[in-house]
C-alpha cells in the first residue's frame, strides 16, 4: 500500500528523494495501514539536528480508546546523523524544500519517501496542466481510431 502526495508533484519540481522511517504510536500505524493519511499540506523540517514531519494529518483510528489525540502533531523521522548533515548542507546550497512524497509499508514498518523540491511558478503549473490535457486528448484520439 502506497499513499502519494499528488500536491507536492504539482506544486514543486522534485529533484531527488530518500527514504526515512517514522516514529508513530500503534493506533497511528493501524490508521496508516488502512489508508488514512493526508500529506497535502505536510512538509519536513530540521529542528534541533533531527528531521520532523510537520502538519501531516493522520486521523484517529476507529477503534482507538485514547481520549487526547492530536491528528496533526509533528512526528520524528528516523534518519542517521550523517545523513541529516548532508541533507542540511544540500538544502542550504540550492535553496530547496523537503517534502513528503509518499508513505508506504515495507515488512510491517511504515516508511516515508522524502524529496527535495523547488517551488514552481504559476505559469509553469499552467503549462504542465496544458501538456497533460493535450496528452490525454491525444490518447483519446488514438483509442478512437484503433478499433
Amino acid at each position: 500500500m502506497k499513499i502519494k502526495n499528488k500536491k507536492a508533484f504539482f506544486n514543486y519540481e522534485i529533484s531527488d528523494s530518500f527514504e526515512a522511517g517514522i516514529a508513530l504510536t500503534g493506533a497511528e500505524v493501524k490508521s496508516i495501514k488502512s489508508g488514512r493519511i493526508n500529506l497535502s499540506d505536510a512538509y519536513v523540517k530540521i529542528i534541533g539536528g533531527e528531521l520532523w514531519l510537520v502538519n501531516a494529518d493522520i486521523p484517529r483510528y476507529k477503534y482507538d480508546g485514547s481520549e487526547h489525540y492530536d491528528s496533526k502533531r509533528s512526528r520524528k523521522l528516523l534518519v542517521k546523523k550523517s545523513e541529516i548533515v548532508a541533507i542540511d548542507s544540500k538544502l542550504k546550497q540550492k535553496n530547496l524544500t523537503l517534502l513528503p512524497l509518499s508513505v508506504y509499508t515495507t515488512s510491517g514498518k511504515v516508511k516515508v519517501e522524502v524529496g527535495y523540491g523547488k517551488g514552481r511558478k504559476r505559469y509553469e503549473k499552467k503549462r504542465k496542466e496544458k501538456e497533460k490535457d493535450l496528452e490525454r486528448e491525444l490518447l483519446y484520439q488514438k483509442r478512437k481510431y484503433m478499433v
